[in-house]
Parts: C-alpha cells; structure tokens; sequence
C-alpha cells in the first residue's frame, strides 16, 4: 500500500470527526475503492489503515464488514481482507440488475413532465461528459456517466432502487479500473446518453427504455468480452 494513498487516509480523518463510526469509515473507503485509490486484488492493512484513520480495530472491522456485504471487499482465510476481483460472471450479473431496475424506471414512469430534479441530474451529467471528453479526461467522463445512469434511475423516485443502484455502480468501478483504454470503455456511450436524454425530454420514456435496452446489451456484451481477455 503506498504511503500517498495513507496520506489521503490521514487527511480524511477530519470526516469521522467526535462521532467516529463504523459507517462513516466504510463511506472513506467506499470511496477510496470506487476512485480506483485501492485497486481490485489490494490488500487492506489493518493496523496501517487503522492508524491513518485514528480509528480502532473493531470499528475498522466493522467497516470491512459493511463492504464485504457490499461485495467490495473479499475476507480470504489466514491473508486478510482484499479489494474484490469481479469474475465474468458477476459482471453479467451486474448487468441483469441493471436491466431490472433501469428499464422498469423508464417503463413505469407517469406521464410527463418527468422529476424535475432528476432530469436536471441527467442533463448535468451530459454536460459533465462532453467537457471530459473535449479535455480527454476518460475516467472523468466514465464518472459523469454513472451519474447520469443514477440520475435516471431517480426518476423512479425509490430511495431503495438508488440504493440498489449505488451498489451496483459502485462494483462496476471494480471493472473499469481492471480494463486499460479508458477512452474506448467510455467515450462511445456519451452520444447515446444524450439520445436518452433528448427522447425523455420530449416525453418519449417507452422509447428512451427501448434505447436503453440496446444500450445496455451492447455494454454488457462490449465489456464482458474485454475484461474476459484482461483476465486471461
């Protein structure tokens, strides 16, 4: 573990403030692992962690403990606790609770006008997008993407189904940061948020949820076939 990635965890310490709790501690992490700071296969010290956060062991355990329920973290037997590899299998998995909740969002929908708040979120993350990818920013614009997928599935207004949501993006991050080209895993879907976006806009949602499906399975299928090959 290198000594910056302790240093951002010193520097987080001012987050837990007088009411440290496991939670909190798991949020840190949360989004230490979804930033890439801790990459899929990492081990996570305890005692290192643990003293860069000025937290103790059983909060931190319970912190382990709230991720690995998250299935971020993977507890292996006499080595610790480890960032999660996805397998292939998990990743298609990954995509059939994508389809469930993201579709049925848009099928579901009342007649417009949709959630204005949530149509802001998704207008904001397209935008997020074209000035990452005008300034070649891959990563960023993988960011904006996921927040434009969050965002729509605000439209259900189901704090459980962001929820689901949030877990699910948040173990995607696992991927990305296992494949290589940033650009080629994110640039192509940039138009077709936008597509999506502008047919909502219009009040079309069955339309925006057939784009989606198609979105979505050529995702599943681009992805799947690339994160195979990098884990040999």
């Amino acid at each position: 573990m290198s000594n910056q990635v302790l240093d951002e965890l010193s520097s987080a310490r001012e987050q837990l403030g007088r009411t440290s709790t496991a939670e909190r501690v798991a949020g840190i992490l949360r989004t230490r692992i979804t930033e890439g700071r801790f990459r899929p296969g990492t081990r996570l010290a305890e005692e290192e962690i643990g003293s860069a956060l000025g937290i103790s062991r059983n909060t931190l355990r319970e912190a382990f403990r709230l991720l690995t329920h998250e299935r971020l973290l993977v507890h292996e037997l006499s080595r610790g606790m480890f960032v999660r590899t996805l397998t292939v299998e998990d990743l298609e998995d990954l995509y059939r609770v994508r389809r469930l909740v993201e579709c049925a969002t848009l099928r579901q929908l009342a007649p417009p006008p949709y959630p204005p708040e949530a149509m802001r979120a998704m207008e904001a993350a397209v935008a997020a997008g074209r000035h990452a990818a005008a300034e070649q920013r891959w990563r960023d614009l993988g960011t904006a993407n996921m927040h434009f997928h969050q965002a729509l599935v605000a439209l259900a207004g189901s704090p459980r189904a962001d929820e689901i949501m949030r877990g699910v993006l948040a173990e995607l991050r696992l991927v990305f940061h296992m494949m290589e080209d940033p650009r080629q895993l994110h640039e192509p879907y940039l138009p077709r948020n936008e597509q999506i976006l502008r047919t909502l806009q219009r009040g079309e949602a069955p339309s925006a949820e057939r784009q989606l499906a198609v979105y979505l399975d050529d995702s599943r299928r681009r992805l799947a076939e690339g994160y195979a090959h990098r884990l040999g």
